[in-house]
């Protein structure tokens, strides 16, 4: 048999081969064509970032251009398997492999264009009583929180809200990006509730539900667009050398949800008054002016106290300590002590029961209203003072108590102080608060373990005084 030429076998070659050519181009339509449907092309191309994304309301591809060009691929494919097998070639081998090859592509592209009504449902989920909570989701990324929400408020509060004339602003963000907590979501009523309100109008009095999103982690909370009740008849402040130690005039607070409708049933020495912890801190003139500067509860078999003064803490960084945070339970009276010792404290509060805010604020101090969920408002190594009592005990998880001290190391400053007053616990855990202390590394001023008398001999008070050594730079 006589051998065949170049340009013969490239002759047959492209008369068999040619349809797999048509079939591999059409392959890489239906691939692009399937792809654009979930993925933009800039995607594809350039690794954006979340700040500088355009907002449109269009896709690249919509559904009907994926139906219709798909059915285009089918179509061409039929017309190839009909010309097949009109022609003259149909007996030879190649040509009916090349068939059946091109009729198992064709059904499978049938069989991914019945599922296309199938994959939009799964790519676009319904909102609904039984929806997974977005934060569970496999693809968070294309959860837009606007769309969670049905009160208009939220969805206006929640969408990024773009600088004019297309500009970064100063501080490097083409727009500004309000934010709510990842826990609001789980609580859609009652944040939809807390924000249905008249704007420009009065606001309602949920200053207790917005309270109850906050420690259940939706804070921070959206900011409004309302104006926040005031009490009828406020009256001004007393002069700052007698606010302090003086109980505030009761028409600068709205009692409606307290149990005490006044500063004088707080300070009585009763119950029911609608909180139990710090159960005498309003009582100013007996109860709190002696703290910090005089010495109680000793334990009469060691005479120790879990209590320390307030000059002895000072004395151990004479004229360093300026600044700092108290993070308590309580009407402010640290915050004083330490005004009459010139160093500045804000108080970390939270209105449990009682106007604890107001009264910090009505003695002229500084009143933080935040939940321990928060990450500390403040930046790194900044503060010279970190005070806690009565309020991170035994009820605490020690996970939680790991992200607390490790948040209070950062705002610390090298050289700062952090007073632990009166951290109790039972026994039984003692040891283990006792490391989560301990793998801060700090000096030890003061250190010390005394029983709770109050408890049968079944919980301790533990007090320090420890200082945040210096770190090197890396």
């Amino acid at each position: 048999m006589p051998k065949l030429s170049v340009g013969s076998k490239l002759a047959k070659w492209r008369g068999v081969q040619r349809p797999i050519l048509i079939l591999g181009t059409l392959a890489i339509i239906v691939t692009f064509v399937t792809f654009s449907k979930f993925y933009s092309l800039r995607s594809l191309i350039v690794a954006d970032s979340f700040c500088n994304q355009e907002h449109t309301n269009t896709k690249s591809m919509n559904r009907n251009q994926v139906r219709e060009t798909i059915g285009i691929v089918v179509q061409k494919i039929q017309t190839e398997i009909d010309d097949i097998r009109n022609s003259q070639t149909t007996s030879s081998d190649s040509s009916l492999k090349f068939h059946s090859f091109l009729a198992d592509i064709l059904g499978l592209i049938e069989s991914v264009q019945a599922s296309l009504p199938e994959i939009e449902a799964i790519s676009e989920p319904k909102i609904g009583i039984n929806e997974t909570h977005p934060l569970l989701k496999s693809n968070p990324q294309s959860d837009d929180p606007a769309d969670f929400f049905l009160i208009e408020e939220i969805r206006k509060y929640v969408k990024m809200k773009p600088n004019r004339l297309g500009k970064q602003n100063f501080m490097g963000a083409n727009g500004t990006f309000t934010s709510i907590g990842h826990a609001c979501f789980a609580m859609k009523k009652e944040l939809e509730e807390y924000m249905d309100y008249d704007i420009g109008e009065i606001c309602n009095e949920d200053w207790k539900l917005a309270q109850k999103l906050m420690v259940h982690g939706c804070d921070p909370l959206p900011r409004r667009r309302c104006f926040s009740l005031a009490p009828k008849l406020y009256s001004k402040p007393f002069p700052i050398n007698e606010s302090i130690w003086k109980l505030p005039d009761d028409r600068n607070v709205r009692w409606s949800q307290y149990k005490c409708k006044n500063f004088a049933c707080l300070a009585r020495n009763s119950t029911g008054k609608g909180f139990f912890k710090c159960a005498d801190c309003f009582n100013l003139s007996h109860h709190e002016l002696p703290r910090w500067i005089k010495q109680e509860n000793l334990n009469p078999n060691s005479n120790l106290s879990a209590d320390f003064l307030a000059h002895q803490v000072l004395d151990i960084k004479p004229g360093e300590i300026r600044i700092g945070l108290d993070f308590s339970v309580g009407t402010g009276t640290f915050a004083a002590r330490m005004r009459e010792l010139n160093v500045t404290i804000v108080t970390a509060t939270i209105n449990f029961g009682a106007p604890f805010s107001e009264m910090i604020a009505l003695r002229g101090l500084v009143p933080l209203y935040l939940t321990i969920n928060q990450r500390l408002p403040f930046f790194d190594n900044t503060l010279d003072l970190i005070h806690t009592t009565r309020f991170l005990d035994g009820w605490i998880d020690f996970m939680l108590l790991d992200f607390v001290l490790y948040d209070w190391d950062r705002v610390l400053r090298p050289g700062g102080l952090l007073w632990i007053d009166s951290f109790f616990c039972s026994k039984e855990d003692l040891d283990d608060y006792l490391e989560s202390f301990k793998m801060l590394r700090y000096k030890k001023h003061k250190w010390v373990v005394v029983p709770k008398l109050d408890k049968d001999d079944g919980e301790v008070f533990f007090s320090a005084v420890l200082e945040k050594p210096p770190r090197p730079f890396r």
